[in-house]
């Protein structure tokens, strides 16, 4: 009875086998290399996208890659292309002064609260009786706040704590930061809608426009240096 089982089930299986076998084999198909695809996530696609999209200006050259030579002077370049971002808002600051100075020599008084709002913008947080609760927390924290103070930070970075340049940059800030403390003091009095002090007014913004110009200057030289 055993005998006869095994013969049952070996039969059955060679048949099985067989039957399997009489099928042709699947075709695989057929990817030639040069249209084969990476296997790339969401991920990688948008990384070769931004890299595609980074003009060949920005990279650093071999030289600062591998960390042989060059790589003060790469940063350099990297700094005085960015320059119209550094000095953009000096010239917002400018722009919003000349403003102010137009609207008082119009001598309409209904402007001078404009002209506190545009010497305020054009202030940066650097005149430390005119800032807001939030930004003098800030300031209070040990954050930097005024953006003239950030620029020299960020012109200056290359440069040694005594280097000339960047000492004479720093001076220039803080005859800036001084001509806007007491441009402050006389926008914020009283009677500034008198004719007389808004001419003192107008003349300590022509003063404090003189310090911006020296002081945009100081920075396109701790920017070339």
């Amino acid at each position: 009875m055993a005998s006869a089982c095994g013969l049952l089930i070996s039969t059955t299986s060679s048949a099985t086998v067989t039957a399997i076998s009489s099928f042709p084999p699947k075709p695989e198909p057929s990817i030639s290399n040069h249209h084969r695809l990476p296997n790339l996530t969401r991920r990688d696609l948008a990384l070769l996208s931004f890299i595609a999209l980074v003009p060949p200006l920005s990279r650093p050259d071999p030289a600062f890659a591998f960390g042989i030579s060059g790589p003060k002077d790469w940063l350099r370049e990297q700094k005085k292309k960015a320059s119209r971002f550094l000095l953009a808002p000096i010239d917002a600051s400018r722009e919003s002064l000349l403003a102010a100075h137009r609207l008082l020599m119009d001598d309409t008084n209904q402007e001078i609260e404009e002209v506190q709002r545009l010497f305020r913008s054009a202030a940066r947080d650097c005149v430390v009786e005119d800032r807001s609760s939030f930004v003098a927390f800030q300031a209070n924290t040990g954050v930097e706040v005024c953006t003239f103070r950030l620029l020299v930070k960020n012109a200056a970075s290359l440069l040694g704590d005594k280097d000339p340049v960047k000492l004479e940059a720093e001076s220039m800030l803080n005859d800036l930061i001084r001509s806007f403390s007491s441009l402050n003091v006389l926008v914020n009095e009283s009677d500034t809608l008198l004719a007389l002090q808004r001419k003192k007014v107008a003349d300590s913004l022509m003063d404090t426009i003189s310090s911006l110009d020296k002081f945009e200057q100081g920075i396109k030289n701790c920017l070339e240096a």
